[in-house]
């Protein structure tokens, strides 16, 4: 018997994330410098592949703002070497289908597992670096200009822009990037990127405006390329391996982060090997049919669990809703203006800036925000998988030292935290047995930093009904960047279903960063600290703190849009 329910949730889900991923996957495609049937292509193969073998069901797949940037560099500097980019067809594609397999055998491997160990702080300046350097790169198409290949000739050419830009271009530009933060404001009914698209190419055709286009797109079912493919120059491998590592592991960190973005918004948990395995798969034919590399995409699979999207179809839908506009519409979307789609990507950029990271800079441990600042550098002016690397490194010495730092001053405590339930404490054998089903203890046992969080979360999730939770801290020497913002996603979690929380014991340093942040008291009141065990047992025994379960409303936030 088939739920209509859950098929019409489907089917409205993936046609909603198609009317978003339209719009991107042409700006992208043009961004790439392989041109938007490029971008269309990828998000096709991806869309469809990826979400039938792949690990997580509601995840919505194609081009990206990290991935296109990782692209854009590969593709500026194969043509770099082999002069045009017929020349280097061959060895670009090479490069993205051995990117797609790299992730195929990372998910057969089972390094999926392992990505989750990823410091906050690396995958922020990662990511803000990541936004920067969209930003950056649209700065010529903005003004209606041709823009340089590196962002270091792009910078050093700024002063060029004023004496011959276009001011038609400019003004659908700004139209752009209006219509895409206002129109919301009237109805989200319709994607503000595809109305500012639609529209504004609509009126710049009727006015006749000399801005530069698009131009011919191809129609019809795309080529396999595999003439191409085994015709580039295999003399030369590493030109090919490792930017395909550098696009292979940026996938898995980029379609893994989204998984856990689904996982938030469904209450399920996603097969981190086997998300891998579908991306590379998609990757894989993408690369074979001449489209970009791609991975999951966060604002398309929140758009599509938001419009009814629970199952693989909606991910199918999407992709085949993208194939039937790449069979008519090709002869309209010529028409589209490279400054509009200049003002998508600038809102994109923005958008993936981890503005979160940036605010609390001052306020978190010095080294986490030297790791930030060193990587979000590197991303921009360096190289993106160089920056991955040095911040890993940066951060894990710096954590060593952490930890001997703490085995110096308390040689009894444990390096590393264990979260569980152990047994109970003397303190607490009296009062669980009067109030247990309402009372949930959770014991840190040592620092609570990025190596943790991710088995934090799942603990979060398997919670008992309860009406408080209670987290002894007396153990807790120090929490990072990571540690903070697990704890506030739990706390958010917890405060939406009405459960009120508890810290008993917290320590000096834990909680002045929790203070920072403003987790205390704006989540946390300062009526729910305590000292010890007791005093917080005789609060909720005279009321202070209400055994009631009282759902609040709590605004999260999602770290990156696109």
């Amino acid at each position: 018997m088939i739920n209509k329910q859950l098929l019409s949730g489907n089917l409205f889900g993936g046609v909603t994330a198609a009317i978003v991923a339209l719009p991107l996957a042409l700006a992208f495609g043009v961004q790439s410098g392989m041109g938007a049937i490029a971008g269309l292509y990828g998000a096709i193969a991806l869309g469809i592949l990826a979400a039938l073998f792949g690990g997580t069901p509601t995840q919505i797949s194609g081009p990206t703002g990290p991935m296109a940037v990782v692209a854009s560099a590969i593709i500026a500097g194969e043509i770099a070497i082999y002069g045009s980019l017929d020349a280097a067809l061959g060895t670009i594609i090479a490069t993205f289908v051995l990117a797609g397999i790299i992730q195929i055998i990372m998910g057969i491997s089972r390094i999926g597992q392992y990505i989750r160990y990823m410091p906050y702080p690396v995958v922020s300046g990662f990511m803000s670096g990541i936004g920067l350097i969209i930003i950056i790169m649209q700065m010529f198409p903005f003004f209606g200009l041709s823009s340089p290949k590196t962002i270091i000739d792009v910078v050093s050419s700024l002063g060029d822009i004023f004496s011959s830009m276009n001011f038609q271009a400019v003004g659908l530009s700004m139209a752009t990037i209006v219509i895409i933060y206002l129109f919301p404001y009237i109805t989200k009914a319709i994607p503000s990127t595809l109305m500012a698209l639609v529209v504004l190419s609509i009126l710049s055709t009727l006015l006749g405006l000399h801005v530069p286009i698009i131009g011919d797109i191809p129609q019809g079912l795309p080529d396999v390329h595999l003439d191409t493919l085994f015709a580039m120059d295999w003399h030369h491998p590493m030109v090919m391996i490792i930017p395909a590592v550098t696009l292979a592991a940026l996938g898995a960190i980029d379609s893994l982060l989204t998984s856990v973005v689904a996982d938030n918004m469904t209450k399920t948990q996603h097969n981190s090997n086997k998300e891998l395995i579908g991306q590379g798969i998609g990757n894989t034919i993408s690369g074979l049919i001449g489209g970009l590399p791609g991975a999951g995409a966060t604002m398309r699979t929140v758009v599509n669990i938001n419009a009814g999207g629970k199952s693989k179809l909606s991910g199918v839908v999407h992709g085949l809703i993208l194939l039937f506009v790449l069979l008519g519409a090709g002869a309209y979307a010529k028409l589209i203006p490279l400054p509009v789609l200049a003002g998508i990507l600038i809102t994109v950029g923005v958008g993936i800036i981890d503005y979160k990271g940036l605010k609390h800079i001052i306020h978190i441990p010095r080294a986490d925000a030297v790791t930030m600042l060193i990587v979000l550098l590197l991303t921009v002016f360096v190289d993106l998988l160089q920056a991955v690397a040095v911040g890993m490194v940066l951060a894990s010495v710096l954590f060593m030292k952490q930890m001997g730092d703490i085995s110096e001053s308390k040689s009894s405590s444990q390096t590393f935290a264990d979260f569980h339930n152990i047994d109970l404490l003397d303190d607490e054998k009296g009062i669980m047995d009067v109030i247990k089903d309402q009372i949930y203890i959770q014991h840190f046992d040592g620092p609570i930093f990025f190596g943790f969080t991710s088995h934090f979360k799942k603990m979060m999730r398997e919670l008992p009904e309860v009406t408080v939770v209670i987290f002894r801290m007396h153990d807790v020497p120090s929490i990072d960047q990571s540690g903070m913002y697990a704890i506030e996603n739990a706390v958010l979690e917890l405060e939406r279903k009405g459960i009120n929380v508890l810290l008993i014991g917290i320590q000096k340093q834990p909680e002045h960063m929790l203070r920072n942040i403003k987790l205390i008291p704006n989540l946390i009141q300062e009526e729910h600290l305590f000292k010890d065990f007791n005093l917080a047992i005789t609060a909720l025994k005279n009321n202070q703190c209400s055994l009631e379960s009282k759902p609040r409303e709590t605004k999260s936030t999602i770290l990156w849009k696109y």
